[in-house]
């Protein structure tokens, strides 16, 4: 079994609610609100949900972009949350990032030689000619060729972008990609370029991956584990096959159950979720999820479900799996 290359601890992130300059005591906005996982080396964990429930925020506190309100980040067995700046420098060597929008995450200014060059600049890697071959190198290995290096990024399209967005993460031989989004941006047939590309790529610098998106079919066809998270927390985790052919808990069920199927014979029962995603400034008690769900009981409205594992890896928040407040 490989060991762990990140571990994530009771990770929580609250803003400040600024509306209003009389509001002297504003509430604070739960992002992410007390998650815990780990990341194996070599595997890739897919983290989904809808917009807002905190994915992008955890894959920025990750990388320090963003700063934990509470918890650890431990990566190679080093607390790496509560690290200065100038060491986390170092880290980031070994955590890099592509970002979901290829167009902003190029700087239009510099050519594409130099955006992927700079990392490897920041990082000391290399004298000037061995990065320009290293450059050249990384653009034939994501499908690109050597002769866009001279290019800008505006001479390209979007999956073309892409690619050198990757291209830059490879730049400095990272351990842990975190990819937030990478191909929601694109058309369908580019996106299943870009996940092919990925999958040989994690193949071939054996990388792990920390693989965000909304989009179960995509999240299946990538990864190891899957997460899902609603309103800050975490309320399922288990490996791919498991999650999608027993999903437990309610939100999981809703999900999935609005994945299309390419079978016109097959007739799947839709849950409908009713009302729209509470306020992380004012969740509710208990379950986040109680105010949306179809089997919620008293008890979800008052008490905060737990997250444990139910069997072999499978982990979820949900009174319906609690034994004691079944029996009430």
């Amino acid at each position: 079994m490989a060991e762990s290359l990140l571990e994530v601890n009771h990770l929580k992130k609250y803003f400040r609610d600024k509306k209003g300059f009389l509001n002297k005591n504003p509430k604070p906005v739960k992002a992410v609100d007390d998650i815990s996982f780990f990341i194996k080396e070599g595997e890739t964990l897919g983290l989904v949900g809808e917009s807002g429930c905190g994915k992008s925020t955890t894959g920025r506190m990750l990388m320090r972009l963003i700063e934990p309100t509470e918890g650890h980040i431990q990566f190679q067995g080093k607390n790496i949350s509560e690290m200065s700046q100038a060491e986390m420098r170092t880290v980031r060597k070994d955590i890099q990032m592509i970002f979901q929008d290829p167009y902003a995450s190029l700087n239009p200014r510099h050519r594409v030689e130099r955006i992927i060059e700079e990392p490897m600049i920041v990082h000391n890697i290399g004298d000037k000619e061995t990065r320009k071959k290293k450059v050249r190198d990384l653009l034939e290995v994501v499908g690109l060729n050597s002769f866009h290096a001279r290019r800008y990024p505006h001479q390209f399209s979007g999956g073309q972008r892409q690619r050198i967005g990757i291209a830059r993460a490879l730049a400095v031989e990272p351990k842990l990609i975190i990819a937030d989004e990478p191909v929601s941006a694109l058309d369908v047939s580019i996106q299943s370029q870009v996940l092919n590309l990925l999958e040989d790529l994690q193949k071939e610098y054996h990388l792990t991956f920390l693989f965000i998106a909304h989009d179960l079919s995509v999240v299946r066809h990538i990864s190891d584990r899957v997460g899902v998270m609603y309103l800050g927390k975490i309320v399922e985790l288990a490996d791919r096959d498991e999650l999608y052919e027993n999903p437990k808990h309610p939100y999981t069920q809703a999900l999935l159950s609005s994945v299309p199927i390419p079978d016109p014979t097959y007739e799947q029962e839709e849950i409908e979720l009713k009302g729209d995603v509470p306020s992380p400034i004012d969740p509710p008690t208990g379950c986040p999820f109680h105010t949306r769900c179809p089997q919620a009981m008293d008890v979800c409205k008052k008490v905060v479900p737990e997250f444990k594992e139910e069997r072999n890896g499978h982990s979820v928040a949900c009174h319906l799996y609690d034994d004691q407040h079944m029996a009430i």
